[in-house]
């Protein structure tokens, strides 16, 4: 799979310096955590979950969990269980190895299944039977340091048991504990622990910021983000600076879900500049992200990535391809960071960017720039004359 498969190859040819690399589940773990981008949520009561997963990788999603916790009742676990089951097995069916030269059997996107316990996870590996080869891996609510070895033992359990390569886990970091400023530190450095012990396995940390909110009776408008919301903001910084350091002890940690996708009543102006739209003259592709709320999650995916989030959980598929266009990196960026990792600039230094608009420190801007270069070979490069609004009208056009 790739991001932007789904679009043609001379779209693409015509839109990228350098295309989106390839890469399948057995890619490297540092790639996979890269390339989760937008990671849509879906319901594991759906009746139709294998088509509806075939319909999202059509469209360009490459990241999906099967949901058997909150977005499901209490009382619907068990015949959500069973269904997942199904699914699996019709997805596994539909893609077995006598499709291998088919183009779909390469573009099931990466699936994970949001457990309740960690109980349920060794049980639903072995349910799943040969179909448990479909599965990514599985995300851990409410993750703390000791509901969280039992959990990420599990995952090793059931990798063991089924006989994959492996089995990634995606904790989600959402309980009061840390949120509250009086056990934050000591709920960091469990977590910390906790992931550290088993480093080879967390692909991502994902921030569960609705139970942020909810812990105080909060919920954010759609005119803001989650970092207008300062207890959330300050929990956010807080896990980023433990457990997303740039020295080689950090983790890729994921932006918060974004809740709207229908036009909801306004207070203040839009957020989006209607140049760029001009310009492109799809000024209407404009009017529809603003009607439906997609000013606010543009805004707040670019706050994501200043404040060190890559990728976003998504609970609407109107939310992916925004959020992959504005992942693309820029041809200003990739050229600033292939000047500061030149290896004859190794010592450091400082020079004017090539676009003559700002200075590139090679020291200080070394990590900004291996990160950039890892989002570039994933999302890809746009050509120099290429925007935001090009990458998303070729998105949203398939």
């Amino acid at each position: 799979m790739r991001h932007f498969g789904h679009i043609s190859p001379t779209v693409r040819k015509d839109l990228f310096h350098q295309e989106p690399a390839e890469f399948t589940g057995d890619s490297p773990a540092r790639i996979l955590a890269a390339a989760l981008g937008a990671t849509l949520y879906s319901p594991a009561t759906r009746p139709h979950l294998a088509a509806d997963v075939r319909k999202q990788a059509a469209r360009g999603v490459v990241s999906m969990v099967l949901c058997l916790e909150d977005s499901i009742s209490d009382g619907d676990v068990t015949g959500a269980e069973e269904n997942l089951v199904r699914q699996f097995a019709e997805l596994d069916r539909t893609h077995g190895a006598e499709d291998a030269d088919d183009p779909d059997a390469r573009e099931l996107p990466l699936l994970f299944v949001r457990v309740r316990t960690p109980e349920q996870i060794p049980d639903l590996a072995r349910r799943l039977g040969g179909s448990v080869r479909r599965l990514a891996g599985f995300v851990l609510p409410k993750f703390d340091e000791s509901r969280g070895i039992a959990f990420l033992e599990a995952v090793a359990q059931a990798e063991a048991a089924s006989g994959l390569p492996r089995l990634y886990a995606m904790p989600v970091l959402e309980t009061p504990e840390l949120l509250h400023l009086e056990t934050r530190v000591e709920a960091l450095a469990g977590i910390s622990r906790a992931v550290n012990k088993h480093r080879e396995r967390v692909l991502a940390l994902r921030l569960g910021v609705t139970d942020f909110c909810s812990a105080y009776g909060l919920r954010r408008t759609p005119d803001m983000t989650a970092y207008d919301v300062q207890i959330v903001a300050g929990v956010i910084a807080d896990v980023v600076n433990v457990l997303s350091r740039a020295d080689g002890t950090g983790f890729t940690v994921t932006g918060p879900v974004w809740e709207y996708f229908r036009s909801q009543q306004r207070l203040f102006k839009p957020q989006l500049r209607r140049s760029p739209f001009l310009e492109e003259g799809v000024e209407e592709l404009r009017t529809a992200l603003i009607e439906h709320d997609l000013d606010g999650l543009l805004r707040e995916i670019e706050l994501d990535r200043a404040n060190g989030l890559l990728g976003k959980t998504c609970i609407h598929p109107a939310h992916v391809t925004p959020v992959h266009a504005l992942s693309v990196v820029s041809h200003e960026e990739f050229s600033d960071a292939q000047d500061i990792l030149r290896p004859e600039r190794g010592g450091g230094g400082v020079m004017r960017s090539a676009y003559t608009n700002k200075m590139n420190e090679v020291k200080p801007h070394r990590a900004w720039a291996e990160r950039t270069m890892l989002r570039a070979e994933v999302f890809g490069v746009a050509k120099e004359e290429v925007g935001f609004v090009d990458l998303l009208t070729a998105g949203l056009q398939v």
